[in-house]
């Protein structure tokens, strides 16, 4: 699937997208899990790769306050403009448009909102799944943060719980559902199984390079969160 295939997908379903991020079930409470997950103080820079609709956002901004800096980053024009229209109250949160395999970093971000370019913390929520080297977007990831910094990960996966055989026939049919392109109704590789690889290898290379690690399992074991604290300045 090339950038441009994707990009035209997210952007046709933007609204569908934005409706299911805010309005399912629990789905509130993991979001400000995984922004709690995030270890913010007010005054703190974030920035969350793959930000979406912004559906994460507010959560963020409640942690670092009307002193911290909130930026997202997604490459989608459509979805980044529901993103805009929701965070459009806050003078410190900023959206972008960029990969979050190559996020605008440097020069981009240190005219937003006074950053001074010292990043605490890095969140991507339901995001690895759908990059083609997830563990190297993860080692970028950890070396943008700065001392002490963290990085948080959360997606959706097969469950491993006892229960699990109804849930996970209910999971790969939302996965096949909403892989590009969804007319497609069979694959060399099916698409769970190409998932659950590529959060396997986010998460095991987040736990490498993180000095101190917290593993979470919610939403019957289908949704994990991985919080990562990079090493302290020394």
């Amino acid at each position: 699937m090339t950038t441009e295939s994707a990009q035209e997908f997210y952007g046709r379903w933007a609204r569908l997208y934005d409706l299911i991020a805010r309005r399912t079930p629990g789905i509130a409470r993991l979001r400000r899990r995984a922004a709690a997950a995030c270890r913010l103080e007010p005054g703190d820079t974030v920035v969350e790769m793959g930000c979406g609709t912004g559906a994460n956002l507010p959560f963020l901004r409640e942690r670092v306050g009307p002193d911290g800096t909130v930026i997202g980053i997604d490459f989608t024009r459509p979805v980044l403009e529901r993103a805009r229209a929701a965070t459009a109250a806050y003078d410190n949160v900023h959206v972008l448009q960029g990969d979050a395999t190559q996020p605008p970093i440097g020069a981009a971000l240190k005219g937003v909102g006074g950053v001074d370019g010292e990043i605490d913390a890095v969140l991507a929520t339901f995001v690895v799944g759908m990059l083609a080297d997830p563990a190297d977007a993860v080692d970028d990831w950890c070396d943008l943060v700065g001392p002490d910094g963290t990085v948080v990960l959360a997606n959706a996966a097969r469950s491993d719980e006892w229960y699990a055989p109804p849930i996970n026939a209910v999971f790969r049919a939302i996965v096949v559902l909403s892989t590009p392109p969804t007319t497609q109704l069979r694959y060399e590789n099916e698409p769970y199984v190409r998932l659950d690889e590529k959060i396997d290898a986010a998460h095991a290379r987040l736990r490498e390079r993180a000095v101190a690690v917290a593993d979470e399992t919610r939403v019957f074991g289908v949704v994990r969160v991985t919080g990562g604290v990079l090493e302290q300045e020394t």
